[in-house]
């Protein structure tokens, strides 16, 4: 089974998402036979790398609410973080431009490091408050989860990677996405927004069993049973 993840590490509900469904795989039967793949989606690819704006003055501007009302805003978010275990610090955290980060994304699935990427750039910016737009920044995580220094600068420094961002923003818009999180289940299924965890596990046991489907083995005539009724044997075997 194949997952396709689009999503934003600036997106609280991409992380919130995303920690349903991998609690929905740790209950999986088969999730070893499950592969995840991250997709890359900015929900504003204008952003400035520096923002001298915080979140609420941001939200604020942008829905023109108050700051107040903007803040409310995050304290209900906030407390679906902390249902599914994740810390939300909105009064810190750094707004900034996610470009970069996806690109460090994708050069970390090629080095097979995907998983850790995802979760380290998700919680640099949510939970640590860390400028995941800073170079710097990215390197050390990029480190952190066992990717060369070196070779993680030389990547950044050079416009390695975007192409296939840019490519994997315009699938998502051929898709019809317009916004994250948004699951696409071995092409073919759907599922958009951060939906319970419940709601994940049914979707991958349904999808398991229509890829699945029992197969008979013999003829069914010729073995013993018992329904509600009585058990019976086989006329040629009494």
């Amino acid at each position: 089974m194949k997952i396709d993840i689009w999503s934003d590490y600036q997106c609280p509900f991409c992380y919130i998402g995303k920690t349903r469904l991998q609690n929905a795989l740790a209950q999986f039967p088969h999730a070893d036979e499950v592969t995840v793949n991250y997709k890359s989606f900015e929900l504003d690819p204008s952003a400035e790398r520096d923002i001298p704006l915080n979140i609420y003055e941001s939200l604020a501007q942008k829905y023109g609410t108050t700051i107040e009302q903007a803040r409310q805003m995050n304290v209900n978010i906030g407390a679906q973080a902390a249902q599914e275990g994740l810390d939300f610090q909105f009064d810190s955290m750094i707004l900034t431009n996610s470009f970069d980060a996806h690109r460090l994304m994708q050069y970390a699935a090629d080095q097979g490091k995907a998983e850790e990427m995802n979760e380290a750039l998700f919680r640099a910016y949510f939970t640590e408050s860390r400028h995941i737009g800073d170079h710097a920044t990215l390197i050390d995580i990029a480190e952190s989860v066992g990717l060369d220094r070196q070779q993680t600068t030389a990547m950044l420094e050079s416009e390695q990677y975007g192409d296939l961002v840019r490519r994997q923003e315009h699938l998502g818009s051929q898709l019809g996405i317009t916004g994250v999180p948004f699951f696409v289940i071995n092409d073919k299924y759907a599922v958009s927004g951060a939906q319970p965890t419940e709601m994940f596990t049914k979707a991958l046991n349904d999808i398991w069993t229509e890829d699945h489907p029992l197969q008979m083995l013999g003829n069914s005539a010729d073995g013993d049973m018992c329904t509600d009724d009585s058990c019976a044997m086989p006329e040629d075997r009494k």
